[in-house]
């Protein structure tokens, strides 16, 4: 077993010409939370994107727990695995979005136990009692039968994370989950971040919410133009930054 939750070692990734990860080295532990921010465009989202293979890495490699991710290695080459192997792996990973992707066709309790019944096979009425479980952890118990759209942004982002959490996930990975919501709603949704955090859960998380990030981190990590410029604990990065561009990111954001 690895002692690491989430690692990744000289990942590249480019879209035709332009290379958005240039080398990324960088480890989370169990149980720990990493932080990442950076300025639009420096290659945030894609970095979480390929812990889970959602974007294939052009060079490097993304291991979750130990195992390697989107590929098996065969002697000196890394074959792409099959695509119900790479279901598999992501079953392991949580991972929650902008725009919170639910199905305005289902209610709340079956968005939640959609994929533990595809996923993890869970009979259809356990998996909708587990359903009722998760809502209940976001506080959202008294919405199960409700369908999204009659939900403010703030309930369906954690409808969201409640789905995320549904597959118990090793890690749960979190792009800007608050970007699309009206300012009087993130408060909400950073609550059940914040109690995940508490509880030990393996979190990393792209935000632009500073004051969060100092809060809830182990590791704040700055990525700009696909590299990281510096990484450590929130103390460190935000009081004493080592590097210019960090000041710099700090002085326009704060």
């Amino acid at each position: 077993m690895s002692e690491y939750a989430v690692e990744l070692r000289s990942v590249r990734k480019s879209f035709g010409t332009h290379q958005v990860l240039s080398g990324i080295d960088l480890t989370v532990r169990p149980g720990e939370v990493t932080v990442i921010l950076g300025p639009s465009g420096s290659g945030k989202s894609t970095l979480l994107r390929t812990i889970n293979h959602l974007e294939k890495v052009d060079a490097g490699t993304v291991r979750v727990g130990g195992e390697l991710v989107g590929y098996r290695r065969r002697g000196n080459k890394l074959h792409e695995l099959p695509e119900r192997e790479i279901l598999r792996q992501r079953a392991r990973i949580g991972f929650v979005f902008q725009n919170f992707n639910l199905f305005p066709h289902l209610t709340v309790r079956d968005n939640v136990a959609l994929a533990p019944i595809g996923a993890l096979r869970r009979p259809r009425a356990q998996a909708r009692a587990e359903a009722l479980e998760w809502l209940d952890r976001v506080g959202l118990a008294d919405k199960a039968d409700e369908y999204p759209r009659r939900l403010s942004g703030g309930q369906q982002q954690r409808v969201a994370i409640a789905r995320a959490l549904a597959l118990r996930p090793e890690i749960v990975l979190f792009d800007e989950p608050t970007s699309a919501l009206d300012p009087e709603l993130v408060g909400e949704v950073l609550d059940v971040i914040r109690e995940l955090a508490r509880g030990g859960s393996t979190l990393v998380i792209v935000t632009h919410e500073l004051g969060f990030a100092r809060e809830v981190a182990d590791t704040v990590v700055l990525l700009e133009a696909g590299q990281i410029v510096e990484q450590g604990p929130p103390c460190q990065v935000f009081d004493a930054p080592a590097h210019s561009r960090t000041k710099a990111f700090l002085a326009h954001a704060l």
